[in-house]
């Protein structure tokens, strides 16, 4: 299904020219040869352009359509009018060795043996360049010796002559397609993507973009080694692949990795999406909906609730098809493969409504200072690890699982609330919105918590012992902080929040012991504050079905109920700030 829908992505782009044609390929070039008539080198000039990308400014290579590029691994194999300064001009940071003669050599068979019959002008000067160039003597060109740094960072490199560049002539264009034509065959089997009789492709060119994965470009599909081939069938030929669908689902997985605005990076893994149509505006909605900034955060309120009322008006009031069918790919590098996490379709408006029902799993009573109604699902994520650490990634393949969750409405995965308890108590009962809102997303769509669906914020209804002993904990933290004659930096949650949310009977006799002490200096202060935390505290132990004597409290919370503990901490402390700004 993957390839199939690659595929069809391809032709939609191509119908639109966004993509190239088979032969063709599009690759960043650096720099550019620009020829004499006899074939020496008139100058080098630099293509790459300067792009703002965050806070910094960048210097990016620009993308140029060039004849299609071979896959190398180990071999010397050289590309046709586009590579590396070590087959255009055999050189290399060390100099000249052996290895960068040996791509030199391979450059300038293959340039000689393509346009040798050709009458362009263009085509005799690049003949001419290599039948004269000596890498040996390269350093002692003026031009290739002031662009020397640059020119081996491994950037690629173009001919051209008079600012035209070398692929756009047009005998070259006729000789380099009649070229593909010739091909050696290859096998003929049934292509797996499109069912026809046809040529297989033996190997399929590499995916470049996917972080920590060869910058030269990854296999989707390979067989490296005898453990992995069937009857004898080596290479790609294991898995058959027609030579058009290989080259369209790469082509077209390459363009969708190239589109930095509409492909979705979460640590170990690049998330792409597109529509079955092949419209951006899909992609956009899409993208704005998953990941909502700050200043977007009204306009992404606009689309669910018009998605609620059964009507579809996106951020630019243009209408869209809500049963366009719409692709989500995960992958992840795996050396010098890709490894497929998921792959996720369906309709876009139900791809929609799912996001926004674990927005409104989200929903939850906020600090004043926090204006996100939206929790993206990176900075949700990033609830879980430690802000201090060096690393600030979450468990490996998380970030994945948590998404496919979202998209198809699915149970969470457990290490994502794990992790947030354990995140929490190893920051001493440091319960944040954030934290508190994946508590309560997952005690729901999990645990089937039906009560915890209609409270934003505190429930003052609720008998849940577990909820309400995380209220208890909140009240007794506010009188010691009242009692106190000024602020103090540490306080009961420092000491007892992690004992007191799993083993409750050990710690909270202690706590109210405490409390009668902080009871007695906070009359001397404010008999109002005395009295409204003694019924306070007293309304909440008859929810226990206990009094203070009784002691009655759960030996041990698991690992739902402590959840829910720290989410009732948390609601009590909003409260009082909600009571503080009303006053």
């Amino acid at each position: 299904m993957i390839l199939q829908a690659l595929v069809q992505h391809y032709e939609n782009l191509a119908g639109q020219d966004k993509v190239s044609k088979p032969g063709w390929c599009h690759a960043k070039v650096s720099y550019l040869i620009d020829l004499k008539e006899d074939g020496t080198i008139k100058e080098i000039i630099p293509l790459k352009r300067e792009e703002e990308r965050g806070k910094k400014k960048v210097w990016v290579s620009e993308t140029i359509c060039v004849p299609e590029m071979v896959t190398r691994s180990s071999g010397v194999s050289a590309n046709f009018l586009c590579d590396n300064a070590k087959y255009f001009l055999g050189i290399d940071a060390d100099g000249t060795g052996q290895r960068v003669i040996e791509c030199f050599q391979a450059a300038k068979a293959r340039h000689l043996s393509i346009l040798k019959d050709s009458e362009s002008m263009m085509a005799k000067a690049i003949c001419r360049y290599f039948e004269h160039w000596n890498p040996e003597t390269a350093q002692e060109n003026p031009v290739v010796k002031e662009h020397w740094e640059e020119l081996n960072d491994g950037g690629n490199l173009i001919f051209g002559m008079g600012g035209h560049y070398a692929q756009d002539d047009e005998q070259i264009k006729r000789i380099w397609e009649k070229q593909q034509e010739q091909k050696e065959e290859g096998q003929v089997g049934t292509c797996l993507v499109t069912g026809q009789k046809t040529k297989i492709a033996r190997i399929h060119r590499g995916i470049k973009g996917v972080p920590g994965a060869q910058s030269s470009g990854a296999a989707l599909v390979s067989f490296n080694a005898p453990a992995f081939e069937s009857y004898g069938k080596e290479q790609s030929y294991n898995a058959p692949v027609g030579q058009y669908a290989e080259f369209a689902y790469t082509t077209a997985l390459n363009y969708l990795l190239n589109q930095r605005e509409y492909r979705f990076p979460m640590w170990d893994s690049m998330v792409v999406f597109w529509a079955e149509s092949g419209e951006q505006e899909y992609q956009r909605i899409f993208f704005s909906s998953l990941d909502p900034q700050p200043d977007n955060q009204e306009q992404i309120r606009k689309v669910f609730e018009n998605l609620k009322r059964g009507i579809w008006v996106d951020l630019e009031d243009i209408n869209l098809d809500m049963n366009q069918k719409f692709y989500i790919l995960c992958l992840a590098p795996n050396a010098a493969r890709l490894s497929v996490r998921f792959f996720y379709q369906n309709s876009f408006g139900n791809i929609l409504k799912n996001i926004e029902n674990h927005y409104s799993r989200m929903e939850i009573v906020r600090p004043s200072w926090e204006n996100r109604a939206y929790l993206g699902i990176r900075p949700m994520l990033m609830e879980t690890v430690n802000q201090k650490s060096k690393d600030k990634s979450p468990v490996p393949n998380m970030a994945a699982m948590v998404l496919k969750a979202v998209l198809s409405d699915d149970r969470y995965p457990a290490s994502l609330y794990t992790d947030t308890l354990i995140r929490i108590r190893a920051e001493q009962g440091k319960v944040t919105c954030g934290r508190a809102a994946i508590i309560k997303a997952f005690l729901i769509q999990n645990y089937k918590w039906k009560e915890g669906e209609y409270y934003m914020g505190l429930n003052e209804e609720c008998k849940d012992p577990a909820y309400v002993l995380g209220r208890l904990f909140a009240v007794l933290e506010f009188v010691q902080k009242d009692a106190a004659d000024q602020n103090i930096n540490t306080t009961i949650r420092d000491r007892y929040f992690n004992s007191a949310c799993t083993a409750p009977a050990l710690i909270f006799p202690t706590l109210l012991k405490l409390k009668n002490s902080h009871i007695k200096k906070l009359e001397r202060n404010s008999l109002r504050k005395k009295f409204e935390y003694e019924c306070l505290v007293t309304t909440l132990m008859e929810k226990l079905d206990m009094t203070e004597e009784t002691e009655g409290f759960p030996r041990r919370l698991s690992l739902e109920e402590q959840g829910k503990f720290m989410l009732g901490y948390y609601h009590q402390i909003q409260k009082k700030y909600e009571k503080k700004e009303d006053k």
